[in-house]
């Protein structure tokens, strides 16, 4: 009776084997984790200059439109000159002269100290940071319409301008005409500057250059050559 050897020849990996697979491994996921985390910086970065420049837009919007209004059933175009200037503006209207609901009282109507007639629009700054904010002094006080914001830039013109905001500026440039005080004011250009600081050290990974954008609102005051009604 013949018998024969069977040699065992189970497969599988060596001890080698295993530790080149696992350097592969490991270096596969810390690159995918590098990627992950750049992609999430870029994201957020990219929510703050969103949220920056939509607070900024909306903060000019209501700027724009109140300023407009000044003036309204007054002599003068309605700014208070000694509490204006580059940084700051305040403006006056008589906005309830004609509003004949019971609630309004002939108080009202003749002068101006209710809601939303005395604004003012100021610069402050705070825990690192600039605010742009509203005050109205017969109302709710003062509010904050937009922070994250490098500066503030107001121009009082007697006609309508022409003029350069450059791309990473801090204010216009190349203006058409000569300012005027702000009571001579009948155009008023106003330039708000929104700055990111960069995010790292250039060269590194993951490293955002600083992000500036100046946004510009015209504003021509309609009530300057008007008489009260």
């Amino acid at each position: 009776m013949s018998s024969s050897n069977h040699k065992n020849t189970s497969g599988g990996f060596s001890l080698l084997e295993l530790l080149i697979a696992m350097v592969i491994t490991m270096a596969l996921m810390t690159a995918a984790s590098t990627l992950l985390a750049n992609a999430l910086r870029v994201r957020s970065r990219e929510n703050q200059k969103s949220d920056a420049l939509a607070d900024t837009q909306r903060a000019l919007n209501i700027m724009s439109r109140e300023i407009a209004n000044s003036g309204f059933n007054m002599t003068g175009n309605g700014i208070v000159a000694a509490d204006s200037g580059l940084n700051e503006v305040r403006v006056r209207s008589n906005l309830n002269r004609y509003d004949y609901d019971v609630s309004v009282t002939d108080d009202m109507r003749n002068n101006v100290e209710d809601t939303g007639e005395d604004i003012t629009y100021f610069i402050n700054s705070a825990d690192n940071t600039m605010y742009l904010a509203r005050h109205d002094k017969f109302g709710s006080g003062s509010t904050v319409l937009a922070n994250r914001i490098d500066g503030m830039n107001i121009h009082y013109f007697d006609q309508k301008v022409t003029y350069t905001a450059p791309p990473g500026g801090s204010d216009i440039t190349n203006v058409s005409a000569a300012e005027v005080t702000p009571a001579n004011a009948k155009y008023i250009v106003i330039a708000i500057s929104v700055t990111l600081d960069a995010v790292g050290e250039p060269g590194t990974p993951g490293y955002q250059p600083p992000y500036s954008v100046l946004l510009c609102s015209d504003v021509t005051l309609r009530n300057k050559d008007l008489w009260i009604y």
